[in-house]
This record gives structure tokens, C-alpha cells and sequence, in this order.
């Protein structure tokens, strides 16, 4: 074998091809340790013999040939693994980010419509306006909110009713706004 690595490592297609025939199942064979897929564990075989190839002219006749090919096969498998894990890192982090401007968009977006709600509600009629407060911010039921103003329950309902029939008429054209690409800039 000897005198054919001479000639491989002088360029000689047809010393190659023995190289080729003589290594390729060892070479396919280490390949499967490190690799379950069928087209990752061909692909890896033919960029060994790719690189091999490449080497051609660096390489000492004198030198183990099966000590080289494992460290060709090896360091691509490895690269392709770092390659992989990089890849798999990059994606998850991209995932973690897009959930977390996600987040920070509904935030945002919630926080404006809470403001905008706020704003809508010192529009009110003031009897309105301070049976929606008692109502919502405070938390007082319609009962307590008729005897604080000293008005009817059926007053508080109506009260609350113009209140969010007002609010409900108006906050789709914020939710428009909030989805418009001029406000996502």
C-alpha cells in the first residue's frame, strides 16, 4: 500500500480510488458512531475523502493512513456537531427573544390601552365617570356605589352601562391605531 499513497500523494486518480475502496467502509463505519442519519453519515464520508483529496500533496508516504482519515472524520463530525449545537443555541436564544418582545409589545400595547381607557373615562358625564371608579377601580359592588351617591341601583346600572357603551363605541378605533404599522414603528 505503501507505494500507492506515494502515488496518491503525487495526484494519481486511480491510487486514489484504491485509497477510496480500501478505507471506505472503515470510514463509514466510525461515521455511524457519531451519526444516526443516514444522508449526515454520507455526506461526511464524502467530504473525508473530499478533504483527503486536498491533502494529497502534504502527505507523507511513511505516515499511517487510517491515523489520518479518523483525524479528517473526526474534526468534521466534530464541526459539524458545534455547527449543529451552535445552530440549535441560535434558535432557542431567537425563540427566547421574539416571546420576549412579544411580552413587551402586549405590555406595551395593554399599558396603552389602559391609558387610552383612562382617557376616555374623564370624558364621561361626572356622575358616570364616578360610578365607573367606584365600579372598577375601587371595586365597590352596585349596591355600595348607590348608597355612597345616593342614588337607585338601577341608577348605577344605567350609570355603568352608558359608561362602557360609550367606552366599548370608541376603544376599537385605539385597537385599530395599536395594530397600524405606523404605531409598531
Amino acid at each position: 500500500m505503501d507505494s500507492v499513497v506515494y502515488r496518491f500523494s503525487r495526484g494519481d486518480k486511480d491510487a486514489f480510488e484504491m485509497i477510496y475502496d480500501k478505507y471506505w467502509n472503515k470510514v463509514y463505519h466510525f461515521a455511524r458512531l457519531w451519526l444516526k442519519d443516514d444522508y449526515e453519515v454520507e455526506e461526511i464520508i464524502q467530504e473525508t475523502f473530499i478533504k483527503l483529496w486536498e491533502l494529497r500533496g502534504r502527505i507523507d508516504p511513511e505516515r499511517n493512513m487510517d491515523g489520518l482519515l479518523f483525524i479528517i472524520i473526526r474534526n468534521l463530525i466534530f464541526n459539524r456537531k458545534r455547527h449543529s449545537l451552535n445552530e440549535e443555541l441560535y434558535k432557542r436564544y431567537l425563540t427566547a427573544t421574539e416571546e420576549s418582545l412579544d411580552d413587551m409589545q402586549e405590555k406595551i400595547e395593554a399599558k396603552d390601552t389602559e391609558s387610552y381607557i383612562s382617557n376616555l373615562v374623564q370624558l364621561l358625564p361626572p356622575q358616570q365617570k364616578l360610578t365607573f371608579l367606584l365600579s372598577r377601580r375601587d371595586g365597590l359592588s352596585n349596591a355600595e356605589i348607590a348608597k355612597k351617591l345616593n342614588i337607585s341601583q338601577r341608577g348605577v346600572e344605567r350609570n355603568l352601562y352608558l359608561a362602557m357603551r360609550f367606552i366599548r363605541k370608541n376603544l376599537p378605533l385605539f385597537i385599530i391605531f395599536l395594530r397600524s404599522p405606523i404605531y409598531l414603528q
